[in-house]
């Protein structure tokens, strides 16, 4: 069985876009792959988090990825700082990560083009880290956004490097993409991708947000003056995004979306989408309660490093051993 491996970097309450773009196709994928998936909590910390609601969202993550439906008899799901070899690994590729490859990397570029204070280093190098989160399992696929696909371009590359310059060692992994709603964008800005940093608190549906704010959100999402229900992302990004996110929901092709909302208003269509939109949330949050009051997270996070501290240990050990720092036999 091939497989795969992906996480989240839970910064703050993890959102619609989150689980149409990831946690979503995870519960599809766990039948089909032996599926990895981890909480990125060392990843968090490159920017400044307050330690209370870094805990929190810490913990609502792992409870909605449960809630979401991933099962941990068929996943691993595990806090990435339970397995520190993540991170020891994350060191020794850094070592073979050139600095023009981590100059390249888009949310450095951004804070950089923004001439923002205070950069850390931990942010210059985590895709690194992340790189050592993937070759670490020897993950054959990692679901991602299309926006982040250049992390694992880069883990593809450090594979090949380290293989070539000492031995095979690493899997090679592709990046897998979804054709629909692998970035779903901002509800008031749909030039932008939905971001959990969302300001105005408008643009964004977190998965937690109350059922009448979800919807309002929806009834409230910006779109245009053409009056028409059509997918044009270039001319209509608002109604495009909207379609995106009712057919990644409700499983409907978009084609099928447009031709039923043939000749009827916004409000019509937008009533229809915060439907399908509510419904889903109501599902993940009445499994969330009895989730989060059950006791059962302790268990399942100590299950899941217990397995990848098994696999990332020896592949660390491999590691050390061919680039000469292993010296006991």
């Amino acid at each position: 069985m091939k497989r795969m491996l992906s996480g989240i970097k839970p910064t703050g309450q993890l959102t619609l876009g989150n689980y149409i773009g990831a946690l979503r196709n995870f519960v599809k994928y766990q039948d089909d792959y032996e599926m990895f998936v981890f909480i990125a909590n060392l990843h968090c910390v490159t920017v400044y988090q307050d330690p209370k609601e870094l805990r929190k969202n810490l913990k609502d993550a792992i409870a909605l990825y449960l809630a979401c439906g991933l099962d941990p008899e068929k996943s691993t799901i595990f806090l990435q700082s339970d397995v520190m070899e993540q991170a020891q690994l994350g060191f020794l590729l850094t070592c073979t990560t050139y600095m023009g490859e981590l100059n390249r990397m888009t949310q450095f570029k951004d804070k950089l083009a923004k001439q923002e204070k205070n950069i850390t280093a931990g942010l210059y190098v985590y895709p690194s880290l992340m790189a050592a989160d993937i070759l670490a399992y020897d993950a054959d696929y990692v679901p991602v956004g299309d926006d982040q696909k250049q992390h694992v371009e880069l883990a593809r590359d450090l594979a090949e490097r380290f293989n070539n310059r000492y031995s095979p060692t690493f899997t090679v992994p592709e990046p897998l993409v979804a054709k629909v709603g692998a970035r779903i964008m901002s509800l008031t800005e749909p030039t932008k991708k939905m971001s959990k940093s969302d300001e105005t608190n408008k643009g964004c549906i977190y998965l937690l947000d109350e059922i009448p704010v979800a919807r309002k959100k929806i009834m409230g999402a910006v779109t245009d003056m053409l009056a028409k229900v059509q997918y044009d992302k270039v001319n209509q990004p608002g109604i495009s995004n909207l379609l995106e996110i009712m057919s990644s929901l409700s499983g409907e092709p978009i084609e099928d979306i447009c031709a039923r909302f043939e000749g009827k208003g916004y409000g019509e269509f937008k009533k229809a989408v915060a439907d399908v939109v509510c419904d889903t949330l109501q599902q993940i949050q009445d499994r969330y309660h009895e989730i989060i009051n059950s006791g059962q997270i302790d268990k399942v996070l100590e299950d899941g490093a217990n397995k990848a501290r098994y696999i990332a240990h020896k592949k660390l050990m491999k590691v050390q051993k061919k680039i000469g720092i292993e010296i006991r036999k």
